[in-house]
């Protein structure tokens, strides 16, 4: 195994920009929180429709990558095998995608959709009921994982096809932007990269320490405070330091199949210690309503009514995932070697989705059981005491409860660990010169930016300027829209100038 250098064209720009960034943002906190809250809105009520069109749209595009004639295409040359099992592989693309959000937004969600419900339904209705679940199952779904798929597709061509030494979104774009991808257009490209992925673990966090911090703190008697949320921060800097200086091989795979079994065993119990019926039933239901709807979720922009119910989720969703897109398609490219690009389209979208249907459908359909039957207020705690309790009274709910929670929060470590040592490994990856298919970035490089994003979270959480970086990260998609155009137009000119060349696999 060897270690490649730093590209100190991005690599200073980059730590400059986030270290004076976050700076600003805790300076001016105050104003700055309300101003990007502004600017955020705007994108999401102005921009709505090119969203939704982008999503269905590189949808269509994938559809026809998976079935029409490029679809066998190797991404990689003759001899080249898969370095992973189909196991780990899957494991490693959906812990390093959804992090603790899963987690967070599967149990939560659905209770904001049956007091907010679309459509103009009246809230708290049987009808808001039934489109509780199947929204998350949207939200989270094949949609969400298109916008992660199209940039990984394009990333392992130029990286394993062409031969493109570098993981770069800029290498993407080559196709389009030739000579100027070694520029400063693809420089700056690639600097927004690396903002976005801070932003986008900015959300994670953001999420994921005070979910952890409530149920730890339920479980040792202690009020979640900001010592508990820094002691919090500092365990998962251990992991996922741990994991990202053993690499890819020896420490992220293994964390990540850690990740997948753990997940995997608290949805089973959840399903057979709670109401086992109805969680099955409520969401085959759900799952026939969002199949059913699938056109009608996707393009819903409510200009007559205005409610603002598509821009607050949908929008928001389709832009925080295109903001945290192109780090997941870098990873997920990375670890894609020897595979077929139908191979590579089908596997993003299919288990990405079922992990999230999975927990949408376990997590979302119990709390909903827990609040329609009457055994819990979840509505009112919501109100009252914010989702972070809500979390631990679904928990506490259980048989077992201390067990549960214990194990929840293990799998919370674990889950965002995944997330953060595979961003550490992507980051010092964009910001490395030369990455041969058998080389990775340095580890103090892997290392340092692990550390920088623990040493940012502590400082923003010291301050409350978390929820400005998770703003920020939004505004990001902007840009980002630009270049999924010119990564899909990249990658059509591609795969028909190099039509002679590629490797089908049989």
């Amino acid at each position: 195994m060897t270690y490649s250098k730093v590209e100190k064209s991005i690599f200073w720009p980059s730590l400059l920009l986030i270290l004076g960034v976050t700076v600003l943002l805790v300076i001016f906190r105050q104003d700055a929180g309300p101003t990007l809250e502004s600017w955020l809105e705007q994108i999401t009520y102005r921009l709505d429709w090119a969203f939704e069109l982008l999503t269905i749209g590189l949808f269509i595009i994938l559809l026809w990558l998976m079935l029409g004639r490029y679809s066998r295409v190797k991404l990689g040359g003759v001899d080249d095998q898969p370095e992973f099992s189909r196991f780990s592989w899957g494991g490693m693309l959906f812990s390093a995608s959804m992090g603790t959000s899963i987690m967070f937004w599967s149990i939560v969600e659905p209770l904001y959709y049956y007091t907010w419900p679309p459509f103009g339904l009246e809230a708290e209705s049987h009808a808001a009921a039934e489109y509780a679940v199947s929204y998350g199952l949207f939200h989270w779904g094949i949609s969400a994982w298109a916008l992660y798929a199209l940039p990984a597709v394009v990333m392992a061509y130029s990286f394993y096809v062409l031969k493109n030494p570098s993981l770069k979104i800029s290498s993407a774009c080559r196709g389009v932007l030739g000579k100027h991808a070694d520029g400063f257009v693809g420089k700056a490209i690639d600097v927004l990269v690396i903002w976005s992925m801070i932003g986008g673990l900015g959300t994670s966090l953001g999420l994921g320490v005070p979910m952890v911090s409530a149920v730890l703190g339920n479980l040792v008697g202690v009020e979640p405070s900001l010592t508990l949320n820094i002691v919090i921060i500092i365990i998962w800097t251990f992991i996922f330091s741990t994991s990202a200086y053993f690499g890819l091989y020896k420490g992220i795979r293994k964390l990540s199949d850690l990740n997948i079994y753990m997940a995997l065993g608290l949805a089973v119990f959840v399903i057979i210690a709670g109401p086992t019926l109805f969680i099955l039933s409520y969401f085959t239901n759900s799952l026939g309503i969002m199949l059913d709807n699938f056109l009608l979720m996707s393009l819903y922009t409510d200009p007559i009514n205005q409610s603002g119910f598509p821009q607050a989720w949908t929008v928001f969703y389709w832009a925080w995932f295109a903001a945290t897109a192109p780090f997941i398609g870098i990873f997920v490219a990375r670890i894609s070697k020897g595979r077929t690009i139908r191979e590579l389209v089908f596997n993003v979208l299919l288990w990405g989705s079922l992990g999230s249907w999975l927990y949408f459908g376990v997590f979302g359909g119990y709390a909903m059981d827990l609040q329609l039957s009457g055994t819990l207020d979840l509505i009112g705690i919501q109100a009252e005491s914010g989702d972070p309790s809500v979390i631990v009274a679904v928990l506490n709910s259980l048989p077992m409860p201390v067990l549960v929670s214990a194990f929840f929060v293990i799998l919370g470590f674990i889950f965002l660990a995944t997330s953060l040592d595979s961003a550490s490994y992507v980051i010092a990856s964009v910001a490395t010169e030369e990455l041969g298919p058998d080389s990775q970035p340095a580890r103090w490089h892997r290392l340092m930016w692990g550390i920088l994003l623990s040493a940012l979270a502590i400082s923003l959480t010291m301050t409350g300027g978390l929820n400005v970086v998770q703003t920020s990260s939004v505004l990001v998609a902007i840009p980002v829209l630009l270049m999924y155009i010119l990564m899909t137009v990249s990658l059509i000119k591609w795969l028909k100038k190099n039509e002679d060349k590629h490797v089908y696999h049989r």
